[in-house]
C-alpha cells in the first residue's frame, strides 16, 4: 500500500470533496448560500492554521507582498465571486449537477492560461477539453433524467448558469493563485492566504450590509446547518486540501489530478439516495465522459 500513497490520498481527497459538496449543499438549504460562504471561511481560517501548526509550517503573516496580491486577488475571484455562485448553485440543483458543472474549471484554467500565459495545449489536450464539455452538456440538456429538470425546477437554468460562473471563478482564482505559488511558495500557506483575503473582503461587505448578526442568528437557529458547515469545513479546506497537498507531493501531478477529479461519479448514489433525484442512464454515461475528458487532459 505504501507505493501507491499518493494515488490513496487522491482517491481521499475526491471522497472528502464530495462529502464538502453534500454537506454545504443541506446547509445552504437551510440557512442560505451567503451564510455557509461566510462562515465556512472562518472555519476553514481556523482549521488551516491548525493544520500549520501540526505540520510545523510557518505561518504566512511575513510572505513578499506580491504573493499577497496575486494569492489575494485569486481568493476573491475563487473564494467570494466563485464560491458565492457555486454555494447558490448547490441550493439550486444540487451538488452533482453543481460539481460536474465545476470539472470545467481546469479546462478554463488551461484555456485562459493558453490565451493569457502562451501556456501550449497540443491537439490531444483540445480534444480533451471537448470531451469534457460534450460530456457535460449531454447531462446538462437532458431534461428527464432528474428532478432537477427545467420542466421541474424553475431555478434549473439559473442554476446552471451559476455553476458555470463557479468554474469560471475557480479557473480565474487557479490561473491568479498560480503565480503567487511560484517557487515551491508552500500550497497549505497560499490557501490560508486565499482565505484571509477573502474572508475580509466577505466580512467587510457582511458588516457594511449589517447582515452579521442575521448570519449569527441563522446559525443558531439552525444548529443541524451549523454542524454540516463545520463537517464541510473540515472534509474540505481542512482534510481535503492536506489529502491533495499529499497526493501531488507522492505521485504524479496528471494521476493526482485525475483520481481528484472523481467527485461527479462519487455524487450520483449521493444524488439519488440524499437528494432522491432520478438519474438516468443518461446523467452516468455522460458524467463517466466527463469525467474522462478531464482525465485525458491531466494525463496526456
Amino acid at each position: 500500500m505504501e507505493h501507491y500513497g499518493g494515488e490513496f490520498a487522491a482517491l481521499t481527497t475526491s471522497l472528502l470533496f464530495t462529502a464538502t459538496s453534500t454537506q454545504f449543499t443541506l446547509a445552504g438549504r437551510q440557512v442560505g448560500s451567503l451564510v455557509v460562504n461566510r462562515t465556512r471561511l472562518v472555519l476553514a481560517i481556523m482549521l488551516l492554521t491548525f493544520a500549520h501548526l501540526l505540520l510545523n509550517i510557518p505561518l504566512p503573516f511575513f510572505a513578499d507582498s506580491y504573493r499577497w496580491m496575486w494569492l489575494g486577488s485569486s481568493g476573491i475571484v475563487g473564494l467570494v465571486v466563485g464560491d458565492a455562485f457555486l454555494f447558490q448553485s448547490f441550493v439550486w440543483i444540487g451538488p452533482r449537477l453543481a460539481m460536474l458543472l465545476m470539472s470545467l474549471a481546469p479546462i478554463l484554467a488551461s484555456i485562459i492560461a493558453w490565451l493569457f500565459l502562451k501556456e501550449n495545449l497540443s491537439i490531444l489536450q483540445i480534444a480533451a477539453i471537448l470531451i469534457t464539455i460534450s460530456g457535460i452538456a449531454w447531462v446538462i440538456l437532458e431534461r428527464n433524467s432528474t428532478t432537477n429538470a427545467l420542466a421541474d425546477n424553475p431555478n434549473y437554468g439559473r442554476g446552471v448558469l451559476f455553476g458555470l460562473g463557479a468554474a469560471t471563478g475557480q479557473a480565474l482564482g487557479l490561473v491568479l493563485a498560480k503565480q503567487g505559488l511560484s517557487d515551491n511558495f508552500p500550497p497549505l500557506s497560499g490557501t490560508l492566504i486565499r482565505m484571509l483575503i477573502a474572508a475580509v473582503v466577505l466580512w467587510s461587505i457582511t458588516l457594511i450590509r449589517k447582515q452579521a448578526m442575521n448570519t449569527l442568528h441563522k446559525i443558531i437557529e439552525h444548529p443541524k446547518a451549523g454542524l454540516f458547515l463545520l463537517g464541510g469545513s473540515i472534509t474540505g479546506p481542512f482534510l481535503g486540501v492536506t489529502f491533495s497537498l499529499f497526493a501531488v507531493q507522492q505521485t504524479e501531478v496528471g494521476i493526482a489530478s485525475t483520481l481528484m477529479a472523481l467527485p461527479p461519479l462519487f455524487l450520483l448514489p449521493v444524488g439519488y439516495f440524499v437528494f432522491k433525484e432520478r438519474i438516468g442512464s443518461r446523467a452516468i454515461v455522460g458524467t463517466c465522459i466527463a469525467v474522462f475528458g478531464v482525465a485525458l487532459l491531466f494525463l496526456i
